[in-house]
């Protein structure tokens, strides 16, 4: 994919505006804007990968950082004692609709197990 064209790209650039919760060297996070959960936070790495399964050994850093940053935020927002999921869509048939690996953080009320 062209990063020219991505949305998350325009995002991470400030190109599109966002709520931003929280940004380092490595990712940002923003409330989604079609919420799936009373809190709905994703959290996209700065560097352009496309999925999941796009992602090489050469990224396990960055995938553990978005992992401890969802935890983070968790804490820091006050609903990781009572629960949170964090979701990885990768692909079609995953559920991705945004090629660019990203995290969903949802949290606000209880959920299922399986998921859809």
């Amino acid at each position: 994919m062209n990063t020219a064209d991505c949305l998350f790209c325009k995002v991470v650039a400030g190109d599109i505006p966002s709520s931003k919760v929280y940004e380092d060297d490595a990712c940002y996070a923003f409330y989604d804007i079609t919420p799936q959960a009373p809190t709905h936070i994703l959290i996209v790495p700065r560097e352009h990968v496309d999925s999941m399964d796009a992602a090489a050994a050469s990224d396990k850093d960055l995938l553990g950082h978005l992992l401890l940053t969802a935890a983070s935020i968790a804490r820091d927002k006050g609903f990781a004692e009572n629960g949170y999921r964090v979701v990885l869509n990768t692909n079609s048939d995953g559920g991705q609709t945004v090629f660019h690996l990203h995290a969903h953080l949802l949290a606000g009320r209880q959920f299922i197990f399986p998921p859809g």
